[in-house]
């Protein structure tokens, strides 16, 4: 990794770091922090709990919304920041649409609330991802 990725990793986790901070998650009290880079353009977001769980949208999608709202289709690395013992990788349905909007080789990078980081390539976390040209019909 050259000095430029790793300030780019650095400045991204940052990010993250930063809007955890903000997340509302009364009831599981676990706070998670995302960050997208698109078009070398910085998009952050917290994860938002409410009492019915299943409406609770993850920070990495929250990020991914954004990045979208400001005119971005395409993701080229994503920072998750969590409060955890450990570093947390996406969830399932994350994986799912960082897939739509970074696909295979996205960098996704994760870091604890002690600061250990691991980072994989995305097609790692969802091999063989269902996608767009999953749904063309023949013809």
């Amino acid at each position: 990794m050259n000095d430029a990725q790793a300030g780019m990793i650095g400045a991204l986790v940052g990010a993250g770091r930063e809007v955890r901070d903000r997340a509302h998650a009364p009831y599981s009290r676990f706070l998670v922090g995302a960050a997208v880079v698109a078009d070398g353009k910085t998009f952050a977001a917290p994860n938002i709990e409410v009492a019915s769980y299943p409406l609770s949208v993850c920070a990495e999608r929250n990020a991914v919304a954004v990045a979208v709202a400001a005119g971005h289709r395409r993701i080229d690395a994503v920072a998750v920041v969590g409060s955890g013992e450990r570093p947390t990788p996406p969830c399932g349905g994350c994986r799912q649409v960082l897939s739509e909007f970074g696909g295979p080789g996205l960098t996704v990078i994760a870091e604890s609330l002690d600061g250990t980081r691991v980072m994989w390539a995305l097609e790692d976390l969802l091999p063989d991802a269902f996608g767009p040209a999953d749904l063309e019909l023949g013809g």
